[in-house]
């Protein structure tokens, strides 16, 4: 933001260097990047109007006005939810592979935990988060909450039981990750359906979201047969031929899939025990921006 040498403002120079933590912080928050896009302008303008010689940590006091404008937002989007057609998914974003290596940032970002996010309440979605993943006071949340620090002790606790007992368990190597993700795209482009049998755990859960724009199962489907006929049905119904690409979407091993050279949605997955357990599959082109160049993502 300079220009010709002249001196950025200080208002400026802090929103930019804080501008991908923000970011960060209503993604997690919201699950959509252009809602959280959304809340960061709406952050700025408040910012610029905030006397910096009265604040005694910017980054604190922006992570605030960012808190409280996604929680704002969230309380509009549920109703959107409450309209959309099936099943609604997080916005997938390309992420660069600093993220996958940040295990807590890849946990607090990946399908499986974002979809947990949505079971909680707006203010329990925002304690979780500022609490368990960006290690924030509880003094500093609840003045982001409106909250005391003594009820925000009591969301955070009922926030973080409700979250293990949902969340997903076991860690698995990022070789196992990699091998059933080539296993898996293998079988999507033979189309064959032992491969995918062999590949899936006997209890997986397919989850689509096609937003009434494309066809999408309405509800979660679960069982290894059952999934892959609705897989390999799907498939068979295009007479383009398919390709399937490795990538990593909110930094987990996740597969762009392509018709006839078009981008038909991304595939996430959850591994365990060497085979997949949950599938996340985002056709909703009104949800595939972000997977074009890398979405930069940090917790500090």
């Amino acid at each position: 933001m300079n220009d010709g040498g002249a001196a950025t403002d200080p208002a400026t120079e802090t929103f930019v260097a804080h501008r991908n933590l923000l970011f960060t912080v209503a993604y997690e928050m919201l699950g959509s990047a252009a809602d959280a896009e959304d809340v960061l302008q709406e952050t700025w303008l408040r910012w610029v109007d905030v006397d910096l010689t009265q604040v005694r940590d910017q980054r604190a006091y922006l992570v605030r006005i960012t808190t409280r404008q996604s929680l704002n937002r969230l309380r509009t989007m549920s109703r959107r939810k409450e309209a959309y057609v099936g099943q609604w998914l997080p916005e997938p974003l390309l992420t660069a592979p600093d993220v996958a290596e940040d295990a807590l940032l890849a946990e607090s970002v990946s399908m499986a935990l974002m979809l947990v996010l949505e079971t909680l309440s707006p203010t329990e979605r925002a304690v979780f988060v500022l609490r368990e993943v960006f290690d924030v006071g509880y003094d500093e949340i609840a003045a982001a909450v409106d909250k005391s620090p003594a009820a925000v002790r009591q969301i955070a606790h009922r926030a973080r039981r409700h979250v293990d007992a949902r969340r997903p368990r076991q860690a698995v190597s990022p070789g196992e990750s990699r091998a059933a993700l080539e296993s898996f795209r293998l079988a999507l482009e033979t189309g064959n359906p032992q491969r995918l049998l062999d590949v899936l755990a006997p209890e997986v859960v397919l989850v689509s979201d096609g937003g009434g724009i494309k066809q999408a199962a309405l509800r979660p489907i679960s069982g290894a047969d059952k999934v892959t006929r609705f897989m390999i049905g799907g498939l068979r119904k295009n007479a383009a031929p398919i390709t399937v690409t490795p990538t990593v979407v909110n930094g987990n091993p996740a597969l762009v899939v392509r018709l006839g050279g078009e981008i038909d949605g991304v595939l996430a997955l959850r591994v365990e025990d060497g085979r997949i357990a949950g599938l996340y599959y985002v056709r909703n082109p009104e949800k595939l921006s972000r997977v074009g160049s890398e979405t930069p993502l940090t917790l500090r």
